[in-house]
């Protein structure tokens, strides 16, 4: 399915008042949900070749919903300050051991560059460094937790 006609399909899916959309056809399966408060039932839905989907293996599997209000649930959400972000997904780590202490803690002077934090992925150890000089404000992941990529894990004044 080429790209132009998937981002149609979601934007006439996302528009209608349809909850859910599913189509198949020649190995192409595409389903389409939306989570709608108060949702009223549909009739006479367009058919299948009104999309005008072509040929190809790609099973997409898309949820519709209110992504603009989650990102800014997110943004306005997130600590003020400088912030030194995950560049990974894994296991955060306030220590190189676990009987060591802590490379850093609330109140510590840091310098750019300097080793915050680790974060495993994939059995190996990434060292979190500083990209700001600054006092450490907050450790705002616990030790051990996972953690997101582009997930804040200090902040910094």
């Amino acid at each position: 399915m080429e790209f132009e006609h998937l981002i149609k399909l979601i934007e006439t899916v996302s528009a209608s008042a349809l909850t859910s959309f599913q189509y198949e056809e020649k190995g192409v399966k595409i389903k389409l949900g939306k989570e709608v408060k108060n949702a009223m039932p549909v009739g006479n839905a367009a058919s299948a070749d009104d999309w005008n989907i072509q040929n190809t293996t790609v099973v997409q599997t898309q949820e519709v919903s209110s992504l603009a209000t989650e990102k800014t649930e997110e943004s306005s959400t997130k600590p003020e300050g400088k912030l030194v972000l995950s560049p990974l997904v894994g296991t955060f780590y306030t220590a190189p051991a676990e009987d060591a202490d802590p490379f850093v803690a609330v109140g510590d002077t840091v310098k750019k560059g300097q080793t915050l934090a680790i974060v495993e992925a994939m059995k190996l150890m990434n060292e979190i460094e500083s990209e700001y000089d600054g006092v450490i404000e907050e450790v705002l992941v616990e030790n051990g937790k996972p953690v997101e990529y582009n997930q804040p894990l200090f902040r910094l004044r």
